[in-house]
């Protein structure tokens, strides 16, 4: 049982000094191209996915691009806004004031409890 269970640490093991052996044998700028073949691979996928779910799911991919389309519209109305009023950041100072007890006066009367009494019948 244990060399059963040390057989996926051993893989990970193998894959890591695999790829740690690639990555000293090729030059720097290969590298750099498998990595963009990589993330236009994940394009690829990634367009393939979102136009299969566009097909299947009509209505809410037009609810999320109405929507995005009108929160572009109100950041963009809210910036046009701001420039024509001329309003910046306003930059101010605040100071921390520690809240006291306020000393009771002398002829401040004590709060009494009422004393829940079952109405007559």
């Amino acid at each position: 049982m244990k060399k059963l269970n040390s057989l996926p640490e051993r893989a990970l093991d193998l894959v890591s000094s695999v790829g740690d052996g690639i990555r000293q044998a090729v030059p720097n700028s290969a590298i750099k191209w498998v990595e963009t073949g990589a993330a236009l691979t994940a394009l690829r996928t990634g367009t393939r996915v979102a136009t299969k779910f566009v097909k299947r799911n009509p209505a809410v991919a037009v609810a999320a691009a109405a929507g995005a389309g009108l929160l572009w519209y109100v950041a963009r109305r809210k910036a046009k806004q701001a420039e024509r009023n001329g309003q910046t950041t306003i930059e101010g100072s605040s100071t921390r004031v520690e809240a006291k007890r306020a000393a009771r006066p002398a002829t401040a009367r004590k709060r009494t409890t009422r004393s829940r009494t079952a109405a007559p019948e």
